[in-house]
């Protein structure tokens, strides 16, 4: 069960959830200009992610790289490839953390396995400030940075920042947890507005598979 939890939080430092895209803005938006624009414009969502980990001397600890869709509002699927398989999916009210190896599942109800994480901030349905704080950065290497402070004292996040490119698109995420530790994720094959198919954020537990939780 220990290791099914660090791989999960592995993920929403990541996380499904989750999750992003490119968006068309103004030239001179601000990040949080982009990100406002990204959640209006942006009903649908399918990307290819690469992410490190590092530990809180900065040091990297495990690299990982996968795919990414979400649906708005609250539905997302966010699939670890390499170095193993896990997949991680949100029906709206539940999510499902499937590891592969270990053959077991972990449900739990959505708003406690989201909360102020980054599914929340690009896939959800309320207004953002309502949960984060945002701050611009500023550019950094033709980069539009901007941050996001969780106002939940809950949050298992200390703060989640996202790098848009000089033509709006979402390039890259950061995220620092409560643990020191930081995650990097470079999302590349952006595709706006995809058609996903009926029934794609549904999760059903493989015959034999270990079931944790509600």
């Amino acid at each position: 069960m220990t290791l099914t939890i660090n791989r999960t939080v592995c993920f929403f430092n990541f996380y499904l959830a989750a999750l992003l895209l490119a968006m068309p803005v103004f030239a001179c938006a601000s990040a949080i200009d982009n990100l406002k624009s990204f959640i209006q414009e942006t009903q649908t969502v399918r990307a290819n992610f690469s992410q490190t980990l590092l530990d809180k001397n900065a040091r990297s600890i495990q690299k990982s790289s996968g795919t990414l869709e979400f649906e708005r509002p609250d539905k997302f699927r966010w699939i670890y490839q390499k170095p193993y398989e896990q997949s991680i999916i949100g029906d709206g009210k539940q999510v499902w953390f499937y590891d592969h190896d270990l053959n077991q599942v972990t449900v739990r109800q959505f708003n406690i396995a989201i909360g102020s994480s980054p599914a929340a901030l690009l896939a959800g349905n309320i207004a953002i400030e309502d949960n984060f704080e945002l701050n611009n950065l500023g550019p950094q290497d033709d980069i539009e940075w901007m941050e996001a402070i969780p106002k939940s004292k809950d949050s298992a996040f200390e703060f989640i920042q996202l790098g848009f490119s000089l033509n709006g698109d979402l390039q890259y995420m950061a995220l620092r947890d409560n643990f020191g530790q930081t995650t990097y994720l470079t999302f590349s094959n952006l595709i706006k507005n995809p058609s996903l198919p009926e029934g794609f954020f549904k999760f059903m537990p493989p015959d034999g598979v270990d079931v944790i939780g509600e």
